[in-house]
């Protein structure tokens, strides 16, 4: 029988986390480790003959780095992804941001803890939605864990669902009579390289603040605001409690944090409560905390974007924002990395129009120009 497992080569100079990472990856009965390596240099040296279908890379070794590996990586060509095993530092932070701009297919955080059980367990979870994610773009099997707990920031329902396919047909554009003040976007799995390519299709006049809530953790939603800062005419801010919101700026929940907005104290103007509230949906931010708030406070002044994700956060909130009267876009399945979240908003009923990533940004802009 021909063998369906995917061949995975880990990359780091730590012999402790080859072993952790082997470990968890092993639990995933679709994934097989056919070898280590210490750093990039040895690491080239095997992709040549044991031509690994995914590679786990640290950032920080010796001889190559990991952006240097990923650099040569791509220059050879070939069809190996590469997972970037991230440090939880700002410096990590702003090197796995490259790292998805060369093509990393997503990345972790390591943990930072001090139990090997607990490291090990945040590390499963982390590299779950990533292993669906990477299946699910090679048509191969959903991966099943031999016991995983439930991921810290995102949901695993999604994982037994058959996907249907939805007919774009079907969705009739909205249309701009809706005039939104707002744009409240949520997004998870394959988010940051969406964003990368939504956020500088939005006219550099855009006339309504964006709101966007994208599941990562602390330091890399900042070092994602930066990036797409850099990559656009809006301005884009890793969002800050009691900030006011602004036309044409772009405010990303901080990752740890729950956002949400209400009216400010200066007349005419709403503004961002970021807070420690609990995190929903096992979400932290969470889609729907924002999502809710919108509905409230702008009613059918507001549109809400769903976009690539495992799970269904943002389900609740776009029912309360429909009930409103606000205008619902979704991504479709194609273009998607993980059609859980788009699906899940689909499957209840509430979204008018169904988009490709390509339409979603001049979509968007159509919608707040007013034709």
């Amino acid at each position: 029988m021909e063998n369906t497992k995917k061949r995975v080569l880990i990359v780091d100079d730590t012999a402790l986390y080859r072993k952790i990472i082997k470990d968890v990856l092993e639990s995933f009965d679709n994934f097989e480790v056919i070898g280590t390596a210490a750093n990039g240099k040895i690491a080239l040296s095997k992709i040549q003959y044991l031509k690994p279908d995914l590679i786990t890379l640290d950032q920080e070794m010796p001889e190559l780095n990991g952006l240097e590996t990923l650099r040569e990586l791509k220059n050879l060509g070939g069809n190996c992804a590469a997972v970037m095993v991230s440090s939880h530092t700002t410096k990590g932070a702003n090197i796995t941001m490259q790292a998805l701009d060369l093509g990393a297919f997503d990345f972790i955080a390591k943990p930072e803890g001090f139990n090997l059980e607990s490291n090990t367990e945040q590390l499963r979870s982390q590299f779950l939605p990533i292993l669906k994610a990477f299946q699910i773009q090679n048509k191969s099997y959903i991966p099943k864990n031999k016991s995983v707990a439930v991921p810290a920031y995102e949901s695993v329902s999604e994982i037994a669902v058959q996907e249907p396919v939805f007919d774009n047909q079907t969705f009739q554009k909205i249309s701009p009579s809706l005039a939104p003040e707002v744009v409240a976007i949520g997004i998870s799995t394959g988010g940051p390289k969406a964003l990368a390519h939504v956020i500088p299709q939005l006219d550099s006049s855009l006339k309504v603040p964006v709101l966007i809530v994208q599941h990562m953790p602390p330091l890399f939603t900042k070092a994602l605001a930066d990036s797409l800062n850099n990559k656009s005419g809006l301005t884009v801010h890793e969002a800050e409690n009691g900030q006011n919101l602004l036309p044409g700026h772009v405010y990303i929940a901080p990752g740890g944090k729950q956002m949400k907005v209400e009216n400010s104290t200066k007349p005419g103007m709403k503004q961002i409560i970021i807070n420690d509230d609990p995190p929903e949906n096992f979400c932290k931010p969470s889609v729907d905390y924002l999502f809710r708030s919108v509905a409230k406070l702008y009613e059918k002044k507001a549109l809400g974007v769903i976009m690539t994700g495992m799970g269904r956060d943002g389900v609740i909130g776009l029912r309360l924002m429909k009930r409103h009267g606000a205008g619902i876009m979704a991504q479709n399945k194609t273009s998607s990395t993980v059609f859980g979240m788009p699906m899940e908003a689909i499957k209840s009923g509430v979204v008018d129009y169904v988009a490709d990533i390509e339409e979603i940004g001049p979509e968007i802009n159509r919608i707040c120009r007013g034709y």
